[in-house]
């Protein structure tokens, strides 16, 4: 087992290096790790377990079934964000491979994804297919936040005009995912990273606790000179949303308000004054008519509507914490509040 203190980071000895970060979710990390040893051939690789603070036996379970697999355990919940980074400070791989642990390999998705990206020096990032559990498509490369992308969302012109490939450019939701394609953001469920742009650009930003590091990462990739890629080959399953564990709740609704946070955080490094303001003031209406369209919908019943009634007062506070006290939707605000 590794110390959750060391920082040292050794150096060259495989393809790649396998980071998979969890909280509370034993079930998930055990069919993870499982698709992991079973589906990746052809590649030299590691895997690196990082345990949030896991009171469900999670660790044992890892030490017992996967022994070869480098463990480290923090007591307590750092955020998903610094726990990767941590990962990444023990890698040894050419490559960084960063995987949900609510993700199942379904072929030999890592060697493909390796392969393409020796083919492409140019690539700093490298995404798969993704699907759901039903096998259809998930949609795992998108544009970066901006003010035009959430207009487009609150308006509900992106759904509207899905084909569209100025309507739908937000979530690229016009495109079939069936080719390789240079995009702005790959999704963090499974993202293979090559050292040689980390080691220029650096690790993850930790502001992040938790979403919005891909974005982040991506763009300061892009900046530097380097390429994000999409490629079709392999393919994993991603159970999006299993490691919040609850539909509803205070669990979720901590979970959704931090994701709107992550956005606004993106905003305010990168973009203008006037267009983070601006992006707040998009959201509130966006927000408030979603919840409005919920409670409609709660009041003639059914099995869903507490959980409609929940996410309606969910949106209610994203709105209403935009507009008054943004940084009230992220679980680490002090951490926030000292850097922005």
């Amino acid at each position: 087992m590794v110390d959750s203190m060391d920082s040292n980071r050794p150096v060259g000895g495989v393809d790649v290096s396998i980071i998979v970060v969890a909280w509370n979710v034993r079930d998930l990390v055990s069919d993870c790790l499982k698709s992991v040893y079973e589906k990746t051939k052809d590649v030299s690789f590691e895997v690196v377990y990082v345990d949030n603070g896991s009171e469900d036996g999670t660790v044992d379970m890892v030490e017992q079934e996967f022994p070869g697999a480098k463990i480290i355990w923090n007591q307590t919940n750092l955020g998903f964000i610094r726990a990767n980074n941590q990962g990444i400070e023990v890698c040894q791989g050419r490559y960084v491979l960063l995987l949900n642990s609510d993700t199942v390999l379904l072929d030999d998705a890592v060697s493909e994804t390796v392969r393409f990206a020796d083919d492409h020096p140019e690539a700093a990032v490298v995404g798969c297919r993704v699907l759901n559990s039903d096998l259809s498509l998930q949609r795992n490369c998108f544009m970066y936040p901006s003010v035009l992308n959430v207009f487009l969302w609150g308006s509900f012109l992106s759904k509207l005009f899905p084909r569209s490939h100025f309507f739908g450019r937000e979530l690229m939701t016009w495109w079939d995912f069936s080719e390789p394609r240079e995009v702005e953001v790959v999704c963090g469920c499974f993202s293979l990273v090559r050292r040689k742009a980390i080691d220029q650009v650096g690790v993850m930003n930790e502001i992040y606790f938790m979403y919005g590091d891909d974005p982040d990462w991506c763009y300061r990739f892009s900046k530097a000179g380097w390429q994000i890629w999409f490629n079709p080959r392999g393919q994993i399953i991603h159970l999006s949303g299993a490691n919040s564990k609850k539909k509803s709740g205070p669990i979720a609704r901590r979970f959704r308000w931090q994701l709107s946070g992550s956005l606004l955080i993106f905003m305010r490094l990168y973009r203008s004054t006037l267009a983070f303001h601006t992006y707040r003031l998009l959201i509130v209406p966006a927000f408030l008519v979603r919840a409005a369209g919920l409670a409609v919908v709660g009041i003639f019943g059914g099995k869903s509507r507490d959980n409609r009634f929940d996410l309606a007062r969910t949106y209610l506070g994203t709105a209403w914490y935009a507009l008054v006290d943004w940084k009230r939707l992220l679980m680490n605000r002090d951490a926030v509040e000292d850097r922005l």
